[in-house]
């Protein structure tokens, strides 16, 4: 007879496992630590401890070696990720060394992958946008993919329940395709912002510009602080002014006495108990020894990233499930969407010459979608935002001038004229060949398979893009600015770091993952809510909804484990 060691395996056993310490991660410890269950949350990158750790995050350019910028060797270990602005020398150590976990790409695919507890929360844009019921009746309406399986009603009360809790700036506007919610008071635009806003909304009915709606608090929460105007969000707020784990959902869990954190650790798959028809637990590989553990619990939250959750699925395989755990639709790593950007215009104007604007506001302005709305009907299904910025130009505008002496001395001393920009995000279809899968001739530094991508946008996001650098040059021009110079460069999937789909909810098993409450079909102990969840990517940021639906079947879980359903 064996010699098991079943005391070891009570140890490390739990009520809940939450795998990942992301933005939906944090929530899910959070709601289920408040909840009375004992939580495993499980981070594969290092421990970052709030404000303790954010070495850089008070430091200016001059304080640190390379001035903020990247060296040779650093370019070197992120061979993907210095494809996007996110990564500099102020964050550096906050991600993921591409050369140990490399990914392959059948076409372009833009990943950035951090390496703490935390993940993207430290680093995200802060865009907090609610999808509407224009969203989730899409694809439906339009035969589009598949239809969700909820509707706005049944997630706004939870939208309403994370938005006071993480604390978002913004303003109402009474608008159903982007509908309000519960809001501190918003940053306020400049006097350039204001008077373009006007001249905008006067010239284009229905069109409206508003302070973009961000999860930075204008308003303290507890022991969290306001905004600083300081700009520096990447590097990790010690003011705890904008929401992320570790300033708001971690400690929240923390105080409950109910979470277990260990970072530094791989998770690799899912344990899946064919008898029992139900998920066990997690294998983990100890990122620093190698060595492999199993953790259990009756209940797994998938937090992982859209393509972290993904890759944990597709290598959960087993009898019951050889093409990864909860496949039998065979659309596991399928419908991969991302928004895609770059497209817009900018300008500059001569006005208010004597005004200027304080310190570095962390958010700009939004133009909200306005097509295929009512009666407007494009070539195109869908719809675009626009995120705009505005600034005075400085001394870097010298560079190109030939000056010499005091008189050009001053001049760099003078700011320059108003600039403003305007950049799309366009929404991006569910395509079933847009997907990611494994390719088990390539491994990590642990000996595990890496991610293979085949994912392009397509004939209806390369008409919409058309539309936003056309769109944005007619409303700068109609605004009074001059020089308004239209762009439109190359958008990879990736790189509006919004990517999701590829474990899908849906009605039917047969062509779904997940149902409504975000539970895989055939493994209802199985949650995931982070963008892999997706059924179709709307133009908005995603990240409320993943928090809001992250609480929603956090409620429904505990519920069903109190009715022994589970």
């Amino acid at each position: 007879m064996a010699n098991l060691n079943l005391k070891a395996k009570e140890a490390n056993t739990y009520d809940a496992i939450v795998v990942g310490s992301g933005i939906s991660g944090g929530w899910a410890a959070k709601e289920l630590c408040e909840k009375g269950l004992k939580v495993l949350m499980l981070e594969r990158g290092r421990q970052l401890e709030h404000i303790k750790d954010y070495t850089n995050a008070v430091k200016a350019p001059w304080e640190v070696p390379h001035r903020g910028r990247l060296t040779t060797a650093q370019k070197g270990s992120h061979p993907y990720l210095i494809r996007e602005r996110v990564y500099s020398e102020f964050n550096e150590s906050y991600w993921m060394k591409d050369e140990e976990s490399p990914y392959t790409e059948k076409k372009r695919f833009d990943w950035t992958r951090p390496d703490i507890v935390g993940g993207r929360s430290i680093m995200w844009g802060r865009g907090s946008l609610r999808l509407s019921e224009m969203d989730f009746e899409a694809n439906a309406k339009e035969g589009i993919g598949i239809d969700w399986p909820i509707r706005y009603r049944d997630i706004a009360p939870w939208y309403d329940y994370v938005e006071a809790f993480a604390g978002i700036a913004g303003t109402a506007e009474g608008l159903p395709h982007l509908p309000d919610g519960i809001f501190q008071p918003a940053m306020e635009m400049n006097c350039f912002e204001k008077e373009v806003k006007g001249r905008i909304e006067g010239k284009f009915p229905g069109r409206k510009m508003t302070m973009y709606r961000t999860a930075n608090l204008t308003q303290p929460i507890g022991e969290r602080g306001t905004c600083q105007y300081r700009d520096r969000c990447a590097r990790g707020c010690p003011f705890g002014a904008y929401f992320s784990t570790q300033s708001s959902t971690l400690p929240a869990a923390v105080k409950t006495g109910n979470l277990t954190l260990r970072p530094d650790s791989i998770v690799n798959s899912i344990i899946y108990d064919e008898a029992a028809g139900k998920a066990t637990g997690v294998k983990v590989i100890d990122k620093h020894t190698k060595e492999v553990i199993e953790y259990h619990a009756r209940i797994i939250f998938l937090n992982a990233s859209t393509l972290g959750s993904t890759f944990i699925m597709l290598n959960s395989t087993s009898n019951r499930f050889p093409k990864g755990l909860g496949n039998d639709s065979e659309v596991l790593g399928k419908y991969l969407m991302d928004h895609h950007f770059h497209a817009g215009a900018s300008g500059i104007s001569e006005e208010f010459q004597d005004k200027y604007y304080y310190g570095g506001r962390p958010a700009g302005f939004y133009i909200p979608r306005f097509r295929n709305i009512g009666e407007d009907k494009q070539k195109y299904l869908r719809g675009f935002g626009y995120s705009g910025y505005s600034n005075r130009t400085g001394w870097a505008r010298g560079i190109a001038e030939l000056g010499i002496g005091e008189a050009y001395k001053d001049y760099l001393t003078e700011p320059g004229p108003w600039q403003m920009g305007l950049m799309g995000f366009g929404e991006c279809l569910p395509y079933e060949e847009n997907q990611v899968y494994l390719d088990h001739g390539r491994q990590d530094a642990w000996g595990q398979p890496v991610l293979e991508f085949n994912c392009e946008f397509k004939e209806n996001e390369i008409l919409m893009r058309r539309d936003m650098d056309q769109d944005a040059a007619a409303m700068l021009e109609a605004a009074g600015l001059k020089n308004v110079t239209p762009f439109n460069r190359d958008s990879y999937p990736g790189g509006a770091i919004h990517e999701m789909g590829t474990a899908r909810m849906g009605c039917d098993p047969k062509d779904s993952i997940l149902n409504e409450w975000n539970q895989v079909h055939s493994v209802k102990n199985v949650f995931v809510t982070d963008g892999a969840c997706m059924t179709s990517s709307a133009c908005q940021n995603p990240s409320l909804t993943y928090m809001a639906l992250t609480a929603r079947a956090a409620d429904h879980a505990v519920s069903e484990l109190k009715k022994m359903n589970l």
